[in-house]
C-alpha cells in the first residue's frame, strides 16, 4: 500500500501539528490514479463536460446542476471560495470532477469537504475512495475533524460516505441560494495515535 506525503505524515503522528493560519485550502496532490488542483477560469468547458450527465445529479439537492447555466452558477462559487479543486484521471489527462474544502474553522480545527462530483466513468471504482483520502491526508495535518454536507435523500452518496468512514452526527436543514435543502452531517475525526502506527506498519 503506497502513501502520499500528506498520509504519512498523518500516520507517522503529525496530525493537527502545522499552524492553522497555514492551511492551503488549494493544494496540489497526485496519488496513484488521480490528481487533485486549484480549479482555474479556463476550467469550465472540460470541468462542464464531466457535469453534464444529469444522472449524476439525479439524487442531489440541486439535480438541475447539469444545464450549462446552472452549472455557471456553481462553476463561479468554486471560484470564488477558494478552496476548490478539479479532479483529473492521470492516465488520460481528462478532468472528471470536482471537490472543494470549506468552512474552515481554525479556532475548532475543524474543515468540511464537498462540492463533490465524479463523472459516471469514474463511479464503483477507486476514484471516491482515493479522491477522498488524498484530501483527508492533507486536512488532517491542520484539522481535527472532518465535515460531510450529504444530501439527506442522496443514498448514493451517503453509502459512500460510510464506506470512507463517515459517522453520521445529525441531520439539518440548509439554506443555498434562499433554497432550504435537508442534509445529512457526517464528520471523520483525525486518527488517533495509536491508528496512526497501525496504519503506518501496513504502508511500509
Amino acid at each position: 500500500m503506497d502513501a502520499t506525503n500528506a498520509e504519512r505524515n498523518v500516520l507517522a503522528g503529525e496530525s493537527g501539528t502545522h499552524a492553522a493560519s497555514n492551511f492551503d485550502l488549494q493544494p496540489t496532490l497526485s496519488g496513484e490514479t488521480i490528481a487533485l488542483r486549484p480549479v482555474h477560469a479556463d476550467d469550465f468547458e472540460p470541468l462542464y463536460a464531466a457535469a453534464s450527465d444529469p444522472l449524476i445529479w439525479e439524487q442531489h439537492p440541486e439535480p438541475l446542476r447539469y444545464q450549462k447555466t446552472v452549472f455557471a452558477g456553481f462553476f463561479a462559487s468554486a471560484l470564488a471560495s477558494g478552496g476548490a479543486l478539479v479532479v483529473i484521471d492521470k492516465p488520460s489527462g481528462t478532468v472528471i470532477g470536482s471537490s472543494r474544502y470549506y468552512d474552515w474553522n481554525p479556532d475548532t480545527t475543524e474543515v468540511a469537504i464537498g462540492y463533490t462530483f465524479l463523472a459516471r466513468s469514474h463511479w464503483g471504482g477507486s476514484a471516491n475512495r482515493e479522491m477522498k483520502q488524498l484530501m483527508l491526508g492533507h486536512a488532517f495535518l491542520f484539522a481535527k475533524v472532518v465535515w460531510f454536507h450529504v444530501g439527506t435523500n442522496n443514498w448514493r452518496s451517503r453509502r459512500a460516505m460510510e464506506k470512507i468512514g463517515g459517522k453520521l452526527s445529525h441531520e439539518a436543514s440548509v439554506e443555498s441560494n434562499g433554497i432550504a435543502h435537508d442534509y445529512a452531517f457526517y464528520r471523520i475525526d483525525a486518527p488517533s495515535p495509536r491508528h496512526r502506527k497501525d496504519a503506518n506498519r501496513r504502508c511500509r
